[in-house]
């Protein structure tokens, strides 16, 4: 039995105030979880938002950020204007204005976009409709295995999963792939599912190209990289 997409992880230095403007731009409901702040997901099923405590500055882009639809110019219109009323801002990625795009930045500098109305490969994923990531095609290879959700894209180097159910994607643009630049500031949680063996999960995650990462977690949580070098969590469950 697979892993299951437990959160999205954010490190910030002040965790609540991240999660205060997360739960305001996306409308989810903030909540206390035993290690930290997270925002639950709607209707109680998908993956929770999460927001852990951090220290590291943010010395360079994010390989990941979530792109957030819009219904139509006037929705996404609205969801820059709470974003930027929240404290978020603009920013320069070299963005082109004929993409319809906006590009900007939370208040820890974590970047995402608000997609203009009518894309059609974020239709029906709901208002986070994908985790967009810097990664190999091997890396999207490697996630549709770990949480056994299908590839919906496989073009080129890029890739793109989605959960069965349907809702956010997980996307990869292929190379040339961001440098890292100090820990992940965005990272993926997995949930072991109650009554499995979390060893022979981690034994079937490397045999699909994890690695075991060197940072210290808590006895509740495994650190494991991805085959590009991505930390993520895996979570017994409790």
């Amino acid at each position: 039995m697979t892993s299951q997409l437990y959160a999205i992880c954010f490190r910030a230095g002040r965790p609540s105030d991240l999660a205060e403007f997360w739960a305001g731009v996306l409308g989810r409901e903030p909540g206390e979880g035993p290690d930290g702040v997270v925002l639950l997901p709607p209707g109680g099923a998908g993956f929770l938002i999460r927001f852990l405590p951090g220290r590291e500055p943010k010395t360079g882009r994010n390989r990941a950020h979530f792109d957030l639809t819009s219904t139509s110019p006037e929705d996404q219109r609205a969801t820059v204007a709470r974003a930027l009323a929240l404290g978020g801002h603009h920013i320069d990625v070299g963005q082109l204005p004929e993409e319809g795009h906006v590009v900007l930045a939370d208040p820890d500098g974590n970047e995402f976009c608000v997609i203009a109305p009518g894309n059609t490969f974020l239709a029906g994923t709901g208002f986070v409709g994908a985790l967009a990531c810097d990664g190999t095609r091997e890396v999207g290879l490697f996630w549709s295995a770990a949480l056994g959700w299908p590839l919906v894209w496989d073009q080129g180097q890029e890739t793109a999963i989605q959960s069965p159910e349907g809702g956010t994607k997980i996307t990869w643009g292929g190379p040339p792939v961001a440098p890292q630049t100090g820990a992940d500031r965005i990272h993926l949680e997995l949930l072991v599912p109650a009554g499995a063996d979390r060893d022979a999960e981690v034994e079937r995650l490397i045999a699909l190209g994890a690695r075991r990462s060197g940072a210290t977690t808590g006895t509740d949580h495994l650190a494991l990289l991805d085959p590009d070098g991505n930390e993520f969590t895996l979570r017994r469950p409790g």
